[in-house]
């Protein structure tokens, strides 16, 4: 980012304060700053390094809006310093890579283990919890370790392909890419959920 402001001081308070936002994964960088109004030369930085322009207690004439606006810079400008904050927090969350938590939405144990023609091994099982969803994400357990994390690749009830099954209810499914099925063994299906970071 660029900064500019009407005065030293503010230029040194808006600086300070940006500089306690950053963290670990995220940090501010300067490219430049400034006392003063905002210049020509501010746009081409800001156009060049693809820089946002914040102006504190300084506003651009229109010449300058009008050249922001040709050369794809982005202008903001603000009187009250916890506004700015405010934004450029916003701004550096928005920055971040998404932090995902799985969630598990049912849990199936395997009760036999059939052979299918063009398939391979399908896992009679029990549906112990939530719901099984055909093409949801799964954990492999065997003995409350998991050995193997992909797909459902078919579900069945009795012959009906079926897009899900409830708690209580038996079925068959088959996993994409796993044929080492053994009775006794754990499914669980999950969904990544996307969490607001801090």
């Amino acid at each position: 980012m660029i900064v500019k402001a009407d005065v030293h001081g503010s230029l040194e308070a808006v600086t300070e304060s940006l500089r306690k936002l950053e963290r670990d994964d995220v940090r501010a960088a300067f490219v430049h700053r400034g006392v003063g109004t905002i210049t020509e030369n501010d746009i081409s930085l800001a156009a060049a390094t693809n820089a946002t322009l914040i102006g504190f207690n300084v506003r651009p004439d229109r010449k300058i809006r009008e050249l922001a606006e040709k050369e794809n810079v982005e202008i903001r400008t603000y009187e009250i310093i916890y506004k700015l904050l405010e934004d450029v927090e916003k701004a550096m969350k928005g920055m971040l890579a998404p932090e995902f938590i799985e969630v598990v939405t049912g849990e199936a144990e395997v009760r036999e283990v059939f052979k299918a023609p063009k398939v391979g091994a399908v896992a009679g099982c029990s549906v112990t919890s939530g719901v099984i969803t055909r093409g949801s994400k799964v954990r492999f357990l065997r003995e409350g370790t998991i050995i193997w994390k992909g797909n459902i690749n078919t579900l069945r009830r009795f012959k009906d392909d079926v897009r899900e099954v409830r708690e209580g209810f038996e079925c068959g499914l088959s996993l994409t890419d796993f044929q080492d099925l053994k009775p006794g063994d754990v499914i669980e299906t999950y969904e990544l959920k996307e969490v607001e970071r801090a």
